[in-house]
């Protein structure tokens, strides 16, 4: 007999298209990528599509495993991937979202990426991870003259060639990083891998990593101990002999979230490798991929607050309660008109940090713009997210609290990108070293901000007050996440007073750098157009 009908469930937000995000377009054709959104607006209807969402569920239902040896007992160090990590990578490789914007002579290629990986990341974010560094790789390799005319074609290449063999003789290459040891985490300084020449140019490093991502990629930056101090050496997976370069993987890494994508602690067992950059300047080397990597930790922030957002949003106009929508209740409308707004804000100020990438080669004072907003970004935009994620979880109430509702898998992937490339205090205080060494990029700040000066009181009070706090040096360290937090919000505001929908500029302004907001989100004052804003989400 029939016990019960199911009725005030909410319909499946899938298949939908991920790409029907106003801050993300309008963006993508304000800092010149224009050209770019046909593609855009095709992985936004793959990524938001039942396939590719299928995709990421079951790559992180089944995580990788290791295999340390075959069954005859010889050591083979190889990770095992669901298949469908494969169809993510794939289409992630032939859309050009890892190394290939730095072989492309076009205006906007790193703008027209910034998108891509914003979309495509809603499929799934592990395997955004080694997507990620092969895109950072290239600027660092390019120390070695040498090196990066063998690898840069490979590493932008658009095949996806999975699979150990010499670099040489693959269609296409993958990149990670390999720098953390378990007695200095971001200390990198206390490394203990040594490195010492051999008479071929090459060198024989040995040591233990504690924290390497995407063990399986064709090659690595790692740092280590050279005669003339710490230095940066690229190690392939395999030599150019065809032989097994020793890199151990030890065990794989049981984590919080990011599930599908395989970290690992190696060991290095004389391993070869080859010098990048100078001896002595490893960590000069490595900083520029580092600093790539920190804007795909803004990005992946980004893509995860308009996922919670745009959940939020849709469980709220399907589902009723007390006798009407969700989304028709006044509580519940501030809470979703918050997050919206936050959302907007990452995305909007993510976008204008791909710009400066795309420009500062060219521009002094855009990269000097990026070295500090970049800094300042990843900081705050990085916090923001797990908070955000958690309140986008709630709005689903118990139903978000089940796996099958995707919002823990988000919940779990937030703190990554706080933590992924210098946690909350580490990307403070190289915001306060970057101002400090290069007074150019306190200009820059300043410059960028003011553009936005007569259009709202709250957002010029806020431009003074962050003055005051950098002329201000006594325990300048002690107040590092606030004068950071306080430049983060400004330059989102400034942003979004420029080119934001003004019911979201205004009410951040109030909120944000006003004093008319509480702690949680859904404290918006009255007075908001929540319904203009909530409508951004609408997909």
């Amino acid at each position: 007999m029939r016990t019960h009908e199911v009725f005030n469930q909410v319909p499946d937000i899938v298949p939908f298209d991920v790409s029907r995000n106003p801050a993300l377009i309008e963006g993508l054709h304000r800092e010149g990528a224009g050209w770019a959104e046909p593609e855009v607006r095709e992985l936004g209807a793959l990524a938001g599509g039942s396939e590719a969402q299928e995709w990421g569920r079951l790559a992180n239902e089944y995580p990788p495993v290791l295999r340390t040896h075959d069954r005859y007992g010889r050591r083979i160090d190889e990770v095992e991937f669901h298949p469908h990590w494969h169809k993510l990578m794939q289409v992630a490789v032939e859309h050009g979202l890892h190394g290939t914007p730095w072989l492309e002579d076009r205006p906007g290629t790193h703008v027209a990426r910034a998108a891509k990986f914003y979309t495509w990341g809603v499929a799934d974010a592990g395997h955004t991870c080694p997507i990620s560094m092969t895109y950072a790789v290239v600027p660092a390799l390019r120390h070695n003259a040498d090196l990066a005319a063998t690898y840069e074609p490979l590493l932008g290449s658009r095949i996806y060639d999975f699979g150990l063999r010499e670099p040489s003789t693959k269609a296409g290459l993958i990149a990670g990083m390999s720098m953390t040891e378990k007695q200095g985490g971001s200390d990198v300084r206390a490394n203990t891998t040594t490195a010492t020449p051999r008479p071929d140019g090459s060198y024989r490093i040995v040591g233990h990593k504690w924290f390497t991502s995407a063990p399986m990629s064709d090659m690595f930056l790692t740092l280590a101990q050279a005669p003339g101090g710490l230095s940066c050496f690229l190690l392939p997976r395999v030599l150019p002999d065809g032989s097994r370069n020793p890199i151990r993987i030890q065990r794989l890494k049981d984590k919080l979230g990011n599930k599908s994508n395989a970290s690992a602690e190696i060991e290095y067992e004389n391993a070869t490798g080859w010098l990048v950059g100078a001896e002595g300047a490893g960590i000069k080397t490595i900083i520029e991929m580092v600093n790539v990597t920190r804007m795909d930790c803004v990005i992946g922030s980004a893509t995860g607050m308009r996922v919670g957002a745009v959940y939020a949003v849709h469980h709220a106009r399907h589902r009723k309660a007390f006798g009407a929508a969700l989304i028709d209740q006044p509580a519940m409308r501030n809470v979703l008109a918050d997050l919206v707004i936050e959302s907007d804000a990452a995305t909007t100020v993510m976008m204008r940090l791909a710009g400066a990438t795309d420009r500062a080669t060219q521009d002094p004072a855009e990269a000097a713009l990026r070295r500090i907003a970049l800094a300042v970004t990843k900081y705050w935009v990085c916090k923001r997210a797990p908070a955000h994620a958690a309140e986008a979880l709630e709005c689903l109430g118990g139903n978000g609290y089940t796996e099958e509702s995707g919002m823990p898998r988000l919940y779990r992937e937030a703190p990554l990108m706080s933590i992924w490339e210098g946690s909350g205090n580490v990307a403070a205080l190289d915001a306060l070293r970057a101002m400090g060494r290069q007074p150019d990029t306190v200009e820059a700040y300043f410059n960028e901000v003011s553009l936005a000066k007569g259009e709202n009181p709250r957002l010029d009070d806020a431009i003074a007050r962050v003055g005051k706090e950098l002329s201000d040096l006594d325990n300048i360290e002690y107040r590092a996440r606030r004068v950071v937090e306080l430049m983060a919000l400004v330059l989102q505001g400034a942003q979004l007073v420029r080119h934001g929908h003004r019911a979201v500029a205004d009410a951040f302004c109030a909120t944000r750098l006003g004093d008319d907001w509480g702690i949680a989100f859904g404290t918006l004052p009255v007075g908001v157009d929540t319904g203009a804003i909530i409508e951004r989400a609408f997909v």
